[in-house]
Formats: structure tokens, sequence, C-alpha cells
């Protein structure tokens, strides 16, 4: 009875040593992507009502894990049973977030009312205030669940040859820490002139260390956002991409010598530009039968 009490708590030490060799692989692999996903929802999380920010990026974290526990199951079944169809969902989603890039592009070219509605919350009733902020945060879990999807996959792939409890605690564990690292570190980026605020008023002292500092971080903080815009932007082309040369044969060996980042982003650029076209020409003849 002992040794097979023994032997139960070797086993387990065995598959915590695996999941933790696994788990290290895992995070490696995806840590471009992650990088990817912090600048994508850091721009996304951006933009609201000081009082808001908080609020409204807990409701996306909340979004964030619902949607990688809907994920990671789904997409274990699909590895196991239908594999293929785990490609065309990661070509599906690589084809919205090219799209939304694409669209980012067009507005910044061509600025119309919809792409400044963001700054103007000042003018907003509370009611709108609230209805812009579900849009935002709705646009946000999507585009989360995308790249969720995108991590998920290739956590996966690092262990689709192990025994599935290292599968699912390995591929567990990238979730969980994707969110948690990603989102804790987009609270501070948003938090950031509040802290500067609290450090300007933390003595009465002229140019004091903790006023340069505080100062430092109220004056960074518009570039910061327009940054990770820029960024954010680049990274949903060059993820949008990456899907596609690395699920499409013909695209991962086009023009071989082409630094792979220049392909990705160049492809998700196409894409997004095509994608763009057809929503904006379908949208303009359903506007048309409308009117009649």
């Amino acid at each position: 009875m002992a040794s097979g009490f023994f032997a139960l708590l070797d086993d387990i030490a065995t598959l915590m040593d695996d999941v933790a060799t696994m788990s290290k692989v895992a995070a490696k692999k995806t840590a471009g992507i992650l990088g990817d996903d912090l600048a994508v929802n850091a721009e996304k999380s951006s933009g609201f009502v000081s009082s808001r920010e908080i609020p409204v990026l807990w409701a996306i974290t909340k979004g964030s894990f619902i949607n990688k526990l809907i994920i990671v199951p789904i997409a274990l079944l699909l590895s196991a049973f239908l594999p293929v169809v785990i490609t065309v969902i990661l070509l599906l989603g690589g084809i919205y977030l090219a799209y939304e890039g694409a669209e980012k592009i067009y507005e910044f070219f061509v600025p119309h009312a919809h792409s400044t509605e963001e700054i103007k919350f000042e003018n907003l009733s509370e009611e709108e205030i609230l209805e812009k902020e579900k849009e935002k945060i709705k646009s946000a879990i999507v585009t989360d669940f995308i790249l969720s999807v995108e991590i998920v996959i290739i956590a996966l792939g690092t262990v689709v040859k192990e025994n599935l409890w290292v599968q699912i605690l390995v591929v567990s564990v990238i979730a969980i820490v994707a969110t948690v690292g990603v989102y804790g570190i987009v609270a501070l980026i948003v938090r950031m002139d509040d802290f500067g605020l609290k450090l300007i008023n933390l003595n009465d002292e002229d140019k004091s260390f903790s006023d340069t500092v505080g100062n430092l971080l109220v004056n960074a903080l518009p570039y910061v956002i327009k940054g990770l815009s820029v960024i954010g932007t680049i990274a949903l082309m060059l993820v949008a991409g990456g899907i596609f040369v690395h699920n499409i044969h013909f695209l991962h060996e086009f023009v071989p010598q082409l630094p792979s980042i220049l392909k990705e982003f160049v492809v998700g650029l196409i894409v997004g530009g095509l994608t763009l076209l057809i929503v904006k020409a379908l949208l303009s003849i359903w506007k048309r039968i409308k009117k009649k």
C-alpha cells in the first residue's frame, strides 16, 4: 500500500518535471506572439476616461480568461480528432487580424469621424461613454480571442507528442501566464500617469527626484500610447502574415531569401488590404440596397 502511494508521488513528480520543462519550451516558442499580444492589447485598452481604465481593463481580462477556457479544450479535442480544422480557424483569424490592421492604416491616412470618436469622451453623456466602452471592450475581447488561439496552438504544437496530461497542463500554464502577464503589464502602462502624479505629490519640495520621475511618467504616457498604437498595428500585420506564411506552403517557400519578418508583414498587409476593399465594397452595396 505504502509502496503504491510513493509510486504515485513519483509519477506526479515526474509529470510536474515534464510539465515544467515543456512549459519553458512552449514559453520560448510563444514569446514573440506574446510580445505582439501585449502591444495590441495595450493599444486597445487605452483611450478611456482615467477613472474607468481599471474597470475596463478588468472586463477585458475576464473576457480573455473566458476566451482561453473555451479555446484550450476545443484546441485539444481538434488536435486529437480534426487537426485540419485548427489550420482553417487560424487562417480565418489571420484574415480578421489583417483586416483590423489595414483598417487602422486606412483611418490614419484617410481620417473620418469614426477614427476620432475615442478622444471626445468629455463631450459625451455617461450613457454614451459606457456604450463606447462596451464597443471597445467587445473589440478587444474579439482580438484577444484570435491572438489566444494562436498562442494556444503554438503552445500545443510544442507538446503534441507528449501524453495528454502534459498537453493539458502545459497549454493551461501558458494560457494563464499569457493572460496574467500581458494584462498585468497593460495595467501598469495605462496607469503610468496616475503613478506619476502620486510621485509628484509625494513631497512639497520643488525639483525633487520624485518630481522628476513623476513628470517623466506623466509626460511620457501620450507618447507611449501613440507608440503602442503604431506597434500594435504592426503586430497585427505580423501575426496575421505569420499565420499565412506558416500554414500555406506556397507562401512559406515564396522568395526564401526575403527576411521572414518582412515577408510576414507584406503578406499581412496584402491580405488586410484585400479584405478591407472587399468589406467596403460589400458595405457600399448593402447601403445601396437599403436605400432602394
